[in-house]
């Protein structure tokens, strides 16, 4: 409850400073909150619900995609040394690449359609659950595998009792922090050959001066984020309390 109103603080406060820089302004480039937020309930039904469908669907399969294939490898890279010493290498050289650049790549490859989109999503949230579920498994007191092991216990007990239930908060938090940035890549690759999605929804609004609309689709998209954001948060928060 405590959470939810300091939200709802936040929020306010936060309308009240684009109230004031709106005023300020006094130009239809910032217009003023209360009929930006009117148009997006009004039309939420309509036009911002389908792009908003378009862009967590994207997103979505980003983040499903990116969590099989890199919690799974993050794992076995974190316990097998040998194979880490391999590997990090060529994740080292990767991981500081700006994803945002790979985009003609993907776009060469994959074409203007969804597959550019979730591709850029999957890349970002990779690297960043696949490097911080290494480095947690790492950690963990070789002791613990001790007793499993003289118990005859096979790789894949082992995985499924003590690695994959140690790393999964580690997965679900790596999501949350890859959240801001994957978002405002979809964003970015959503302007290019699309015609639906959020990023396209607000960049074509700019383009016919529709500043309202735009900053519907601009609220839109930052709400999408936050319920995102939240919801990855309190995964985590009950996997950690489990």
């Amino acid at each position: 409850m405590k959470n939810i109103i300091k939200l709802f603080a936040a929020a306010v406060f936060l309308i009240l400073l684009w109230q004031v820089g709106s005023i300020l302004m006094d130009s239809n480039i910032l217009p003023a909150p209360y009929p930006v937020i009117s148009n997006t309930i009004k039309n939420f039904n309509g036009k911002l619900l389908m792009h908003s469908l378009y862009s967590l669907k994207r997103i979505f399969l980003g983040i499903t995609l990116a969590a099989l294939t890199a919690w799974p490898i993050g794992i076995m890279l974190g316990y097998h040394n040998k194979l880490d010493s391999l590997i990090s290498p060529v994740i080292y050289l990767l991981y500081p690449v700006p994803k945002i650049a790979l985009l003609p790549i993907f776009m060469l490859l994959f074409g203007l359609g969804d597959a550019t989109k979730i591709s850029m999503i999957y890349i970002i949230i990779f690297f960043q659950i696949l490097v911080n579920t290494r480095d947690t498994v790492r950690v963990i007191n070789p002791s613990l595998f001790y007793p499993l092991k003289v118990l005859g216990a096979s790789k894949t007990q082992i995985f499924i009792h003590v690695l994959a239930p140690y790393s999964l908060p580690s997965l679900v938090s790596s999501i949350r922090i890859a959240l801001g940035t994957g978002i405002a890549v979809l964003f970015f690759s959503e302007t290019f050959g699309s015609q639906y999605g959020l990023g396209y929804f607000i960049m074509d609004s700019m383009m016919r001066i529709d500043y309202i609309g735009m900053f519907s689709g601009i609220l839109t998209l930052s709400i999408l984020g936050l319920l995102l954001f939240t919801a990855t948060e309190y995964i985590e928060k009950k996997i950690i309390n489990h």
